[in-house]
């Protein structure tokens, strides 16, 4: 059965020709209606009775929803077409991005990942006497409030809610979880005649709650506070701002679904080895403070992560990965796009990168302005920060001229630019734009002036891995060049060996987290494969000599798949056997240096550095200074013994 689409032309304010969007797209795309959530509601029921059917409308998603409900139909899929291709003042067709959009809502939609968080409504409220205990007045009926004073003060005869007085030391986690630490603290004393007192104040105080209210102003109790679920913060002096913290805490009581944004591998994870760390841009960009070192790898606390993306953008080797939606996901968007723009008789689209508030932008500019150009195709993504320099290479190998990226009011700039700047670098500086404007009519005239360049020649749609995406699009992309000189901190790169200092201890390979160094188990070999390596540092804070350094690039050429040697050394000779092992510098500077110490006067002594593992094990076994050699064993005893024993007695 072929999927149908029920379009609307929206009061005639919108130009769609259904037989060439059917023929496009290959679905069953009915003649538009003119007002299909009012006047012509039956043909709505008609095409929810029929079932399979997606609405172009999602301004009015809640009418259809509710006709579904009525009727007893399951609710329909909507897709937004007006807003993002229908109203623009572009005079060019907009069959070619319309059949893109379509294209793109038909992909299968991943499952949502989450997690149960329960709160019961234990709630810390923090702030001035005055204010505090005035809020907790209004959340006895609602939440389980405890009041915490810096000093102690008056307090009421209710015992509605609980007061303690103390510092807070620390506190931790998230909705249904903080873990709270208190010194000077004092608890209420509930018994006796007159006003109620306080305690005798103690160190140490441990406690739990699932909501925390800070009114005291000042600094926040958490790094990126507006993004720790649970954790509300108002200024004391800004009325309304309390009132809404207040109606918010009052709501976050019952069970809740939190999203499990990001999945790992610590397997692959390049942070450290044998306590020497390597990689750390997880956790120099994480704004929440939820991914934490935990021996060799990262760990990331679900909990506390708010989705913004920025560590599967910056990973080296995919041991953080967006999961919401997955990244393999959002490459199948991307090349979705392209092609079926390009399949449409659409030349050189150009994609528009964007969150919820910049899908809010382009729905006031279509409404109120000149709305987005015919070639402009846009893609909400949750976090904008998961789009990365791998989506935006993928993009431009998938045959779209440029990628611009409209980050929101939450998004991190300085890990948009970073990811920006090595996107530049590979993809070119013309291609890859960011678009930090907050005006609708502003963003319009921005993308109307650019100048388009021209999209790749032959487009491709790479598989795999973020790294192998990069390599393949970076090769479509640039097919006469061998090199891409890449900006410091990039994961991409060679690593230098100065040759003259190294020794061919190979403490680089055995730490090695990728593999990217390796040895040859027959000769003193170095050897390096570029395409594996993540520039992770490892190797050379690990390197006794200091004989390691970087170059970040990205080698397209196919030697970065195979292994090179960067050092090799002549090898040694056994002077027993002729074995060879180690290196002939190596053994040749350690017999020089042992030369004349006084453990190594003897000649033999000094020759058995120069033999191999087992030759210098049958010397030492069979010389007469022997460190094996032990007393001799005691003779058996027999019976004639003990009878010799008996007769001397």
């Amino acid at each position: 059965m072929v999927k149908s689409l029920i379009t609307c032309d929206c009061m005639g304010s919108q130009k769609i020709d259904s037989a060439e969007l059917s023929q496009a797209t290959g679905l069953d795309v009915r003649p538009p209606c003119s007002a299909l959530c009012t006047t012509q509601i039956d043909q709505a029921a008609d095409a929810l009775a029929t079932g399979d059917t997606i609405f172009s409308c999602t301004q009015e998603a809640r009418v259809f929803e509710a006709l579904a409900d009525e009727i007893g139909a399951a609710p329909p899929p909507v897709l937004d077409l007006r807003d993002r291709a229908g109203w623009s003042a572009d005079p060019a067709s907009k069959l070619p991005k319309m059949s893109a959009l379509v294209a793109e809502a038909l992909l299968p939609a991943a499952a949502e990942k989450t997690v149960d968080v329960v709160s019961e409504g234990l709630c810390l409220i923090l702030g001035a006497p005055d204010l505090a205990l005035a809020t907790a007045e209004q959340l006895q009926d609602h939440l389980a409030v405890t009041v915490l004073l810096e000093q102690p003060a008056p307090l009421p005869d209710s015992r509605s809610f609980d007061i303690i007085v103390g510092h807070l030391r620390s506190a931790v986690g998230a909705l249904g979880d903080f873990r709270v630490r208190i010194d000077r603290l004092q608890q209420t004393v509930p018994g006796g005649r007159g006003a109620l007192s306080f305690g005798e104040p103690r160190d140490g105080g441990q406690s739990e709650c699932d909501i925390i209210l800070d009114l005291r102003g000042g600094q926040p109790l958490f790094p990126a506070h507006e993004k720790r679920e649970g954790y509300l913060r108002a200024d004391p002096g800004h009325a309304p701002a309390v009132a809404a913290a207040v109606l918010t805490a009052s709501h976050l009581v019952g069970t809740f679904e939190k999203p499990l944004y990001v999945a790992a591998d610590s397997v692959l994870c390049a942070h450290s080895r044998a306590s020497q760390t390597g990689c750390t841009r997880c956790l120099d960009l994480c704004p929440t403070g939820a991914i934490t070192p935990d021996g060799e790898h990262v760990t990331v606390d679900p909990m506390i992560c708010a989705g913004c993306g920025a560590c599967s953008s910056v990973c080296p080797s995919g041991a953080i990965r967006y999961d919401a939606p997955p990244v393999d996901l959002t490459m199948r968007r991307v090349q979705t796009l392209a092609k079926a723009y390009v399949d449409a008789g659409g030349t050189a689209p150009r994609l528009l990168a964007h969150d919820t508030h910049g899908g809010e932008m382009i729905r006031l500019s279509a409404r109120h302005g000149r709305g987005l150009p015919a070639d402009v195709i846009p893609l909400e993504i949750l976090a904008l920060g998961a789009f990365g320099h791998a989506e935006v290479i993928a993009a431009l190998a998938a045959g779209f001229a440029s990628v611009t990226l409209l980050p929101g009011p939450t998004t991190d700039r300085d890990a948009l630019e970073a990811q920006l700047q090595l996107a530049r670098a590979i993809g070119g500086e013309k291609a890859v734009a960011l678009l930090d404007i907050q005006d609708p009519d502003a963003m319009s005239n921005a993308l109307y002036d650019a100048v388009v360049p021209a999209p790749v020649a032959s487009p491709i749609r790479p598989m795999g891995t973020r790294r192998q995406i990069t390599r393949q699009a970076a090769r479509a992309l640039h097919p006469e060049t061998e090199t891409l000189p890449l900006p410091t901190g990039a994961p991409y790169g060679a690593v230098l060996v100065n040759t003259d200092a190294c020794t061919l201890c190979l403490s680089c390979v055995s730490l090695c987290p990728s593999g990217a160094l390796g040895d040859n188990p027959d000769l003193p070999q170095l050897r390096f494969q570029e395409d594996a390596c993540l520039q992770c540092g490892i190797c050379a804070s690990v390197c006794p000599e200091d004989a390691i350094g970087y170059e970040p690039r990205l080698d397209l050429t196919e030697q970065a798949l195979e292994q090179r040697v960067l050092n090799e050394e002549e090898p040694f000779a056994c002077v027993e056997c002729g074995t060879l092992f180690g290196s002939k510098s190596a053994i040749d500077r350690i017999t020089e240096k042992l030369t004349g110490h006084s453990m190594f006067a003897d000649p033999n002594r000094l020759r058995m550095i120069q033999m191999c593992d087992d030759c210098r094990v049958k010397v030492q076994f069979h010389s007469h200074d022997n460190p094996f050699t032990s007393a001799d064993r005691p003779r058996p005893r027999t019976t004639e013994d003990y009878f010799s024993k008996r007769r001397d007695h």
